[in-house]
């Protein structure tokens, strides 16, 4: 009886590690038992191994893994895939005490050593918190605040660039945007990023100015994000609209 317990005990301690472990959402080996088509396998992402770091634009928020491009993409090309999105999580601020995890420029560190693709999709949350206002300071002390964290974030996204470059020296490193929010904040942090990625010559796509996706239109908010006021998460057919042109960023990169 004593040994059935501690099995019991044993089973719940592996569970609650697993279930502590939220940056590794999904992971999925080749499948060579399946002949793709043709122009599948001549393709250059077919049956390479991609890791995906982000915040829940990667993560798909409320929604299962399996339904985000990134996803589609790496079953389409018999891809060993990996997923490293956190609700919530930055680039560059920690947001641990609120359940959000250490930021990317840290975190980086637990993705797996070896790739073929990389690709960041981040700075939604950053933006936010560089956008916001402390109600307790006054305007001359936000607008320092403000400075502050556009120059944090810089610095971080910099850092984490240089870092992943450091990691992986012969990977495929890219760098895909937010949406085109309306919110105070965003456009100083689609400028950095533009600017710092292209410091480090790592490939960009603007998908606030590229993707197709009108985050400010309501009625295709309601179409193909998860909720009519998200501004962030695509759900499963906003996911499919957006696939092809992400699908052809990575083709070239």
């Amino acid at each position: 009886m004593r040994h059935f317990f501690f099995l019991l005990l044993l089973a719940f301690s592996i569970c609650g590690l697993r279930a502590q472990n939220t940056y590794l959402n999904a992971s999925r080996p080749v499948d060579t038992t399946v002949v793709a088509p043709a122009e599948v396998r001549c393709a250059p992402l077919y049956r390479k191994s991609m890791v995906i770091i982000g915040d829940s634009y990667v993560r798909n928020h409320r929604r299962p893994v399996e339904e985000t491009w990134h996803y589609l993409v790496a079953e389409k090309y018999q891809m060993t895939y990996y997923n490293y999105g956190k609700n919530g999580n930055c680039v560059a601020f920690d947001r641990t005490r609120r359940g959000f995890g250490i930021p990317m420029y840290v975190r980086y560190q637990e993705m797996v050593d070896d790739a073929d693709y990389v690709v960041i999709v981040a700075g939604h949350n950053d933006a936010d918190m560089i956008g916001s206002v402390d109600t307790t300071l006054t305007a001359e002390q936000n607008a320092v605040r403000h400075d502050s964290l556009l120059t944090e974030f810089r610095l971080r996204l910099a850092q984490l660039l240089d870092s992943l470059i450091e990691k992986y020296p012969s990977v495929r490193l890219a760098f895909i945007t937010p949406w085109n929010v309306d919110r105070p904040g965003f456009p100083e942090t689609m400028a950095a990023i533009r600017e710092i990625c292209g410091d480090y010559s790592v490939p960009l796509y603007d998908a606030a100015r590229e993707s197709g996706i009108h985050v400010r239109n309501e009625a295709f908010r309601r179409r193909y994000f998860q909720r009519a006021n998200d501004t962030a998460h695509l759900n499963a057919a906003g996911h499919k609209h957006f696939m092809n042109k992400a699908e052809t960023f990575l083709l070239g990169l």
